[in-house]
């Protein structure tokens, strides 16, 4: 019999809830986060979550996950290649950047969200 895989983490990042409890969360699905003054995340459902975290620690975990999402892609993509060009290997790397929307450049930027579906 085929053991089921063990579930993935490295999809989600770990929140705490107000009363204590761990939470992850899909940083792909937040379409917003306010400090009111608990921090509030509006996933891309409309659903809410309350979290322990500062809206300051939050966008640091999600950008640390992108950061991380961003270093695999550019593993995979061999960039690091020392048989690939200098160019070549530095055109990799801005293309894993921007597509995790890392690039100084979209910082500070409007970027539009999607409306919700239903």
């Amino acid at each position: 019999m085929v053991q089921p895989e063990t579930p993935r983490t490295d999809d989600v990042i770990l929140l705490t809830r107000l009363g204590g409890h761990e939470l992850a969360v899909n940083p792909d699905l937040i379409e917003r986060a306010e400090a009111t003054p608990d921090t509030v995340i509006t996933m891309t459902d409309g659903h809410k979550l309350v979290i322990a975290e500062s809206l300051g620690e939050l966008v640091a975990r999600v950008r640390r996950w992108r950061a991380e999402v961003a270093a695999e892609a550019l593993e995979l993509t061999q960039a690091g290649d020392p048989e690939r060009s200098t160019a070549d290997r530095v055109r990799a790397v801005h293309e894993v950047v921007r597509a995790a929307g890392l690039d100084t450049e979209a910082r500070g930027q409007v970027v539009p969200l999607r409306g919700r579906e239903g």
